[in-house]
């Protein structure tokens, strides 16, 4: 990965060719056996990770009904809310961002079906930033192998992080494995996500991770990996083997 440059444009991060194609799978956003049909299924794993990470760190108890009672949390690439929405319930208060605007749209009305109120924003990551917004709790899940420039992206995403605030990462792993998992198991074999879907090229290992993190002023970085159980079709969160799926969660010093 590139060291930071100092004069990016707002909309550097932004693959014109990525956001077209989830903009047009984005009525199947909330349907349970389309084209998200994984992220469905992740869903549980990564709600539970990132909830009782936040609620260690703001020393909050994960078994109130409303644990995230007031602090601000952004979603970046939010799509159709699938992580916005738990979020909102857990009493947070949201903000989505998305570089396409059809995402913005199915994720406003489904909110709005579901009486929730969340900030939805058809923006780029580089605005909110350079608007000097900060949240408590920035969530970056499954996004930065889809964009076009890793660093801005990832510069951007970190300014947001309020001091004592966390950030929160997903992605895949650049292995073999995960070539042989994600992409020629995932989309060939098993078909659980179009083909096309990832570049392996895009995937970003931990040590990546963690210096782009370094960089935009969090510490504290700790990984945890995600394993898929095929006798109950669900994930779990799997702490010791990190090379295909992984999750990540970083500090920004008071």
């Amino acid at each position: 990965m590139m060291e930071k440059q100092t004069a990016r444009p707002l909309n550097a991060s932004v693959d014109a060719d990525e956001v077209e194609k989830f903009s047009a799978l984005a009525d199947e956003w909330w349907d349970p056996e389309g084209s998200f049909q994984p992220l469905h299924k992740l869903n549980p794993a990564r709600l539970g990770y990132i909830r009782d990470r936040i609620c260690d760190h703001f020393g909050r108890a994960t078994q109130e009904p409303k644990p995230l009672k007031d602090l601000r949390l952004a979603d970046v690439g939010c799509g159709g809310g699938l992580l916005t929405e738990p979020m909102a319930r857990l009493g947070a208060n949201v903000t989505g961002l998305d570089a396409s605007e059809r995402n913005v749209m199915v994720a406003r009305t489904h909110a709005e079906r579901m009486g929730l109120d969340i900030d939805y924003r058809y923006t780029t990551v580089e605005t909110a930033a350079a608007a000097g917004e900060q949240y408590d709790a920035v969530l970056n899940m499954e996004v930065v192998e889809h964009v076009a420039d890793v660093d801005s992206f990832l510069d951007a995403s970190c300014a947001l992080v309020a001091p004592g605030g966390l950030m929160f990462v997903a992605t895949l792993n650049r292995t073999m494995k995960s070539f042989a998992f994600a992409i020629v198991g995932a989309e060939y074999v098993m078909r659980w996500l179009p083909r096309g879907t990832h570049d392996w090229r895009k995937f970003v290992r931990p040590s990546e991770m963690a210096h782009a993190l370094r960089r935009g002023g969090l510490s504290d970085t700790s990984f945890a990996g995600l394993a898929f159980d095929p006798l109950h079709g669900s994930w779990r969160v799997e702490e010791r083997d990190i090379s295909v799926n992984y999750m990540g969660c970083a500090v920004r010093p008071q």
